[in-house]
């Protein structure tokens, strides 16, 4: 796949275009991080999955014009502009936008504040990494299948009601997190750097927004969306109950409804 490439969920036609932003666990890339609801998703969209810069086949993407990217806010700029190379490469003049977490959801709201007229409705999950920065980098200083296990499990409300699917998913990520060059990539979206790029100003962003997030959440405090929701001009929070972070897993049913009645609004 070559680079900015995005699988195109089946169909067309008149279909709106709909662009998921995976989140940014390690080890994580788009296949995986929608295969829960990419088939769902699929019939009411022409959805495209790109792996965001720094993961999946985007590992060694994570160059800016003068070195190497740092900070939170950098990275969430590429990625705005690595999604805007997309829609200029598939002719699209706006989309929907589906962003999870803090690589997704931050992307997203990079990409509302730099080209506002390319996207008509957004879905944000789990605080869209508006929240403070981990207190140390996740997973890498033990690397180990048993380790990236664990760090999967807190991203559901019940691990034991998905023991099957955190199985699965824990080698190929911990596979993908190993690759050359994905700890450093990792490392630096977490480094707290003073200058780059300015934090995007909610105040300003016009463009219609769902936030979504579960009411179990271990990785991110309810509150972050909260916030979130408040700042933004059109803002929406909806809290699902018996979700986890990832709330497309532990409630794929109920979460694709709040994205097709949203996004069909």
């Amino acid at each position: 796949m070559s680079q900015d490439a995005a699988p195109s969920g089946a169909g067309t036609g008149r279909k709106p275009a709909l662009v998921l932003l995976h989140g940014g666990g390690p080890g994580v890339d788009a296949t995986s991080n929608w295969a829960t609801v990419r088939t769902r998703l699929a019939a009411g969209f022409r959805y495209f999955a790109p792996d965001l810069l720094g993961f999946g086949t985007q590992i060694a993407a994570g160059e800016a014009g003068d070195g190497p990217l740092q900070g939170p806010r950098a990275w969430a700029q590429a990625r705005a502009r690595q999604v805007l190379r997309l829609l200029d490469r598939e002719g699209l003049e706006s989309v929907h936008v589906l962003g999870n977490s803090a690589a997704g959801g931050a992307a997203a709201l990079a990409l509302m504040a730099e080209a506002p007229d390319r996207v008509e409705r957004a879905v944000l999950m789990g605080g869209a990494g508006t929240g403070p920065l981990p207190p140390a980098v996740p997973f890498y200083d033990r690397p180990t299948e048993q380790s990236m296990r664990a760090a999967l499990s807190r991203l559901v409300a019940d691990e034991d009601a998905h023991a099957e699917l955190l199985d699965s998913l824990a080698p190929l990520r911990l596979e993908q997190a190993l690759r050359p060059g994905a700890e450093a990539a990792f490392r630096s979206m977490f480094t707290d750097v003073a200058d780059g790029p300015s934090p995007v100003d909610l105040s300003m962003v016009r463009t219609p927004v769902l936030a979504l997030h579960g009411a179990c959440d271990r990785v991110s405090a309810v509150g972050v969306s909260e916030r979130l929701a408040d700042a933004l001009p059109h803002g929406h929070l909806k809290v699902v109950p018996g979700a986890g972070h990832w709330i497309h897993v532990d409630r794929p049913d109920e979460f694709c409804a709040l994205v097709e009645e949203f996004l069909s609004t």
